[in-house]
């Protein structure tokens, strides 16, 4: 096994992750890690689970947890977790505990420090930091006294980040670390040692304006979080920085080879300032290249407050490393939607790397996306040649030959022999690049693009996505200030949310507050609001503007010569009919009215140009502001009629394709009104029960925004046949909470258009839902009004409303009344009905009350027809209820092993469907007859099954009535724990 603390706390046996349900089983597990092959006694678990103040019920909850852990955490027969007088202990194998493996690395770095051995320290602590994913156990809500452990492995974290970078900066690997030291200090803005470093990094990096501004803001964050100056070290490094001292600089001699690569500072004399040092690049390549005069250096300036992007920016001066050194691809691509930081990351390493390519930095705006038009190959050739002059090669000077392709071929010739940058910004594809590579040599080419440019050969490709919410904060505390992120955090979630991960968006944001210093955050947050029709009005400032962005790729697909970018252009509207869906091909054949292959095609071509995410394999969806931008579209090039009839499809199809799942359920209640209507296109097939549910699960937040869009469409009446036909699903997943908040609003809909057969439906499968959740007065209620609405218009409908009433007043304790409801449901239905399939809800229902009658012995006699019926129709899920209730009554006859062979077949198919609260239900009814035949350590086992199930998935009725049982047993039982 492999325990792992650094980070989330996971579990894994050989490639399988060992699944730990619970906060209180995963913090169990913690403290014994902690302290592992050590004794730790209950009180201190105890502490672990609750803190100061464990609930009354703490032992036997303890008890629960550590048998639920002992059973997950068996090996070959075995238990690596024993009980002993004073405690338990768990037996942890050297290599298999992540924070012992973290602290034996740090103390053999430690060892290397003190010789000193600066090759060693570096990969020691490296190795160390690898193992660090995340704060410790960052995924417990409460620690409790396990904060000490945390915050003990934090502060070594931190230790191990110090000595990494001292040996770094020893080792004369400045410039590499820089990026990753940045991104530290960052996250730590009051931990000096670490900005003593960035200081140092940046200066010998040539970057000693930038040491002095990250000096600066060291220094403001000191005095306005703590009240205090810097201390000796980093003013010491400041004076430095100031007067150039050369002592600084004094480890770059003796950088040993294994450095990839050495670089003293870049020269900085003016007029100004000519007291520094003044240096010249260390050229590792040989001789010196061209004339200084005559190297371009065209690269943009560096993006302001560049933030985040660690990994790709690491990847990409990497990369870019390699080419210059001759030993890496060429090209490197750098793709993504528009305004995702593309250019910025690009110019960014660029700048990091531009020392490396000595004979010149080149960059062109290849305008592949905007309003002008494209520019050719043919004539960025002729300007890179001008740009890098060949007579500077040796070549003879003649006329740039007339043909593209005798124009690359020169490039190439002169790149061969030169390391030379090229930034090639906004190309539009593939063509637009080609001739422009190098054929050899050690020059290197950044491409950034919003199509994937996955046909471009032997390029290393860098997909970039939006940024994640503490990239966002730390940009945008950047740009305006942390003080006064931190003063209104609110304000600044909500403008992070607006934004949804858009660099452009965000830094539009920031300049807005940096010109407006009076602005809360909470006033620009109003502004954006999240989704409203006025957010990419408010996302511009000056030349910055998002929805500019967005149409400069939307309309080269709209515009295009080519019918089928029209086509993409098209589909990409219609998605802005329905922004909240994650689509598959099926249900976007029936949005665009196309095949399920031509509808693919489509969504993979908006893909490519990064118009539309692919969160897992054939699932697609629109970006946040992406989808507004669609919608305005949609509105602006689509007709009424398209706009209406395209989302109407969409709600057909997830109509009919719920039809098909009910029907692959094999459930034999009555069956709603079917729409009776040729689907738009294909409808799903599914082989068996599994997969209908797979399909659901998968398909249940598109659903829930059809019955929304349904309310406000021309054909309300899909948004309660969406909701009604949702049964067959779940009634084996109706404790997830989404069917009633489908249910109600459907309700809402029928209401509002007077819907009268629809809100008839909707009550009494609402009463049925409230009904399994134990909320019983609800599901009188809702089915009484159901009954009102039936009995006298519809009476095989109130049939069926009738016997569900008679199974909520059984639950209610209310006998009589569920007889009464349960002999009228199913004479009436046996006098009006040739069928007798259906009769076995109504007759299970009878049984029901029976049972709650204590009539036990009437009760098995209708439940074993019950069961005949189930079983000839293959209801895997009816089929375990009436086991589970039959196995109940011949507990109450007293039969106990026909009642065990009952309730261990119930559980059997309640694990194999996953309808994980009947199989809750089911444990409890077992632990009960356990009980009734005085069986008390199986009892208490059954019991804490229960406990276990209802506290993972969230179960309260049945986790009460478990607790309840097992307090029983504990003050009855006999026998130790």
């Amino acid at each position: 096994m492999r325990f792992s603390l650094l980070g989330p706390l996971v579990v894994r046996e050989g490639d399988r992750v060992v699944q730990l349900s619970g906060a209180k089983s995963r913090a169990l597990l913690a403290a014994l890690l902690f302290r592992a092959n050590r004794v730790v006694s209950l009180g201190s678990l105890q502490g672990a689970l609750w803190g100061e103040e464990p609930p009354a019920t703490a032992v036997s909850s303890l008890h629960n947890h550590v048998a639920g852990l002992r059973r997950r955490l068996s090996d070959h027969g075995g238990s690596r977790l024993s009980s002993t007088p004073h405690g338990l202990v768990l037996r942890v194998a050297d290599g298999e505990l992540d924070v012992q493996e973290f602290t034996e690395l740090l103390g053999r770095a430690r060892e290397a420090r003190a010789n000193p051995d600066w090759p060693e320290v570096s990969g020691f602590t490296a190795a160390a930091l690898a193992l660090w994913r995340d704060q410790p156990l960052s995924d417990l809500p409460d620690l409790h006294t396990l904060e000490a452990e945390v915050r003990h492995l934090s502060q070594a974290h931190l230790q191990a980040l110090e000595w990494h970078f001292e040996a770094e900066l020893h080792l004369g690997r400045h410039t590499e670390v820089t990026p990753e030291l940045s991104r530290w200090a960052t996250r730590h803005p009051l931990h000096e040692p670490l900005h003593v470093q960035l200081v140092t990094a940046l200066y010998r990096s040539g970057r000693q304006a930038e040491a002095l501004e990250a000096f600066e803001t060291t220094r403001a964050t000191l005095a306005d979080e703590l009240g205090i100056d810097p201390g000796p070290a980093l003013l010491a490094v400041h004076r430095q920085v100031l007067t150039g001292d050369p002592a600084l600089l004094q480890q770059l001699s003796a950088a040993p080879a294994v450095s990839m690569r050495t670089i003293a500072p870049v020269a900085r004399t003016t007029a100004q300032d000519t007291t520094g040092p003044v240096t010249g690049s260390i050229d590792r390549a040989g001789p010196a290249g061209p004339d200084p005069a005559a190297v371009p250096a065209q690269l943009p300036a560096d993006a302001a407050f560049f933030t985040g992007r660690q990994e790709e920016l690491h990847e990409l001066c990497r990369l870019l490393d390699r080419a210059a050194d001759g030993d890496g691809p060429q090209a490197v691509t750098v793709t993504g939607m528009g305004g995702v930081g593309k250019s910025a990351l690009a110019v960014h390493a660029a700048h990091l790397v531009c020392d490396r390519f000595p004979d010149g930095q080149l960059h062109l705006d290849l305008r592949g996306f905007g309003a002008g038009t494209p520019r050719s190959t043919h004539e960025v050739l002729a300007t890179v040649l001008a740009d890098l002059n060949p007579a500077a090669s040796g070549a003879s000077v003649q006329p740039l030959p007339d043909h593209t392709d005798d124009r690359a071929a020169l490039l190439r010739t002169v790149l061969a022999s030169r390391r030379v940058l090229l930034l090639l910004d906004n190309a539009r594809d593939s063509d637009q690049v080609l001739p422009l590579l190098p054929g050899s040599g050690a020059s290197a080419v950044i491409v950034t693009s919003r199509t994937t440019l996955t046909d471009l050969p032997a390029a290393h490709h860098i997909p970039l996505a939006p940024m994640d919410t503490e990239e966002q904060r730390a940009l945008l505390s950047a740009m305006c200030g942390c003080d006064r992120v931190q003063r209104d955090l609110d304000g600044a979630l909500r403008i992070l949310a607006a934004c949804a991960g858009l660099p452009l968006a965000l830094r539009i944001a920031g300049a807005r507050l940096a010109a407006r210093p009076a602005w809360s955050l909470a006033t620009l947050a109003d502004r954006l609001g999240t989704g409203g029709p006025g957010r990419l009005e408010a996302l511009s400032a000056g030349r910055l503007e998002v929805r500019a962005t967005f149409a400069s790729s939307y309309l080269a697909l709209r515009d295009s010569d080519e019918q089928a970018e029209r086509e993409t252009a098209r589909a990409f509207r219609l998605l802005g009919l329905c922004p909240q869906y994650e689509i598959g091909p099926a249900s976007a054949a029936a949005l665009l009215d196309r095949t399920p292959a031509e509808a693919e095609d489509l969504l993979e071509r908006l893909v490519d140009a990064h118009l539309l995410q692919t969160p897992a394999p054939l699932r697609y969806r629109l970006h946040d502001l992406l989808a507004e931008y669609a919608a305005e579209s949609a509105h602006t090039d689509e007709p009424a009629q398209t706009r209406e009839e395209a989302p109407l499809r969409l709600g057909i199809w997830y109509a009919l394709a719920l039809e098909s799942v009910r029907d692959a359920m094999r459930d034999c209640g009555q069956t709603p009104p079917r729409l009776d209507q040729a689907p738009p296109a294909s409808l799903p097939v599914f082989i068996d029960e599994a997969e209908a549910l797979a399909w659901c699960r998968q398909e249940l937040p598109n659903i829930g925004e059809a019955i929304r869009q349904a309310g406000q469409g021309p054909r309300p009446d899909l948004a309660w046949r969406l909701a009604v036909w949702l049964f067959g699903y779940m009634r084996t997943y109706w404790w997830t909470g989404q069917w009633e908040e489908h249910l109600n609003h459907a309700l809402r809909i029928t209401e509002q258009h007077d819907d009268r057969l629809g809100r008839t439906w909707v009550l009494r499968t609402l009463g049925v839902c409230h009904g399994m959740a134990r909320r019983l007065d609800k599901s009188i209620q809702a089915l009484q009004e159901a009954l009102a609405l039936t009995d006298s218009e519809d009476p095989e409908n109130s049939v069926w409303v009738r016997s569900n009433l008679s199974i909520a007043y059984s639950l209610d304790g209310q006998p009589d009344r569920a007889l009464a409801h349960a002999r009228a449901a199913l004479d009436h239905h046996r006098r009006t009905s040739g069928s007798r399939q259906p009769a076995a809800f109504l007759i299970s229902g009878l049984a029901d009350a029976l049972r709650e009658a204590g009539h036990h012995a009437d009760a098995e006699a209708h439940y074993r027809e019950a069961l005949a019926l189930w079983r000839e129709r293959d209801d895997t899920n009816s089929i375990a209820i009436t086991l589970s209730n039959l196995g109940d009554v011949l507990r109450a006859l007293g039969r106990r092993d026909e009642a065990f062979t009952t309730l261990d077949e119930s559980v059997d198919l309640f694990e194999r469907i996953g309808n994980v609260a009947y199989l809750a239900d089911t444990l409890i009814i077992m632990a009960r007859t356990h009980v009734h035949f005085t069986e008390w350590p199986q009892a208490r086992a059954r019991v804490r099954q229960a406990i276990d199930l209802a506290d993972r998935h969230h179960l309260g009725q049945w986790l009460t009535e478990a607790h309840d049982i097992l307090a029983t047993i504990e003050k009855v039982g006999s026998g130790d724990f």
